[in-house]
């Protein structure tokens, strides 16, 4: 089965993912994780790739990016990917790539999937910071950021972001009762199948149009030859 075309679409939120290899870590220490972000920011920059979540979990990074052009998605993970392997293989002298294949990701509807997906990827591979009701958050995400703990420069807040209240602490307040909330199961499942098979999260009437403008299926095709009209 020929592998499909890198997901694109300008102007759209992207939740991904870019893993390692089996038994690697994506970072050893502090030191990889402010490298790793340094190279966040500057692909971002370069690229046109605005970036309101983010986690340096510790086999995977997962990012929810909105990129200005279709393109613009790709060359920063490849921007990130050269700049950040290189410098964690001269510092750990070690030779050879860091990541598991290439990076997955999903296209999604903003009003009905951009906080879920911000709050799937500050808590999906949490650490030991707790939130009342057992909710983790790592400190490696842009978490603190969004709960008004500290101001990250890589973080653009989304427009859906800004919807929950008129004054930082109303949305910072907002946010941590979403995280003490949690996402269910079903959600998690959602999001994460969608995120590695690359099928877009909206209505089927989007989809279609959006298929239409960038010429690549955005769901799974139905099994087995189109049936014939009599």
């Amino acid at each position: 089965m020929a592998r499909l075309p890198r997901l694109g679409v300008a102007g759209w939120p992207h939740l991904l993912i870019q893993q390692v290899h089996d038994g690697q870590l994506l970072a050893r220490d502090d030191t990889d994780r402010q490298d790793l972000l340094d190279a966040l920011r500057e692909a971002a920059r370069q690229h046109g790739v605005a970036v309101h979540a983010y986690q340096i979990g510790t086999s995977a990074l997962v990012l929810l990016v909105t990129p200005e052009r279709a393109d613009s998605t790709s060359l920063f993970m490849q921007a990130v990917g050269r700049r950040y392997v290189a410098n964690h293989n001269r510092r750990h002298g070690r030779q050879g790539g860091l990541w598991s294949g290439r990076f997955r990701g999903t296209v999604l509807e903003p009003a009905r999937y951009l906080l879920d997906a911000m709050a799937f990827t500050e808590t999906r591979d949490a650490g030991p910071d707790a939130l009342p009701g057992g909710t983790v958050w790592s400190d490696w995400s842009s978490a603190p950021h969004h709960l008004g703990l500290r101001t990250d420069p890589l973080v653009t807040d989304a427009p859906g972001f800004w919807a929950l209240g008129n004054t930082p602490f109303e949305r910072q307040a907002a946010w941590r009762q979403r995280l003490q909330e949690g996402l269910g199961a079903s959600q998690r499942r959602e999001l994460a199948e969608a995120m590695h098979k690359g099928w877009a999260l909206m209505p089927p009437e989007q989809q279609r149009a959006m298929e239409a403008s960038i010429g690549r299926p955005l769901s799974p095709r139905p099994r087995g030859r189109p049936r014939k009209s009599i």
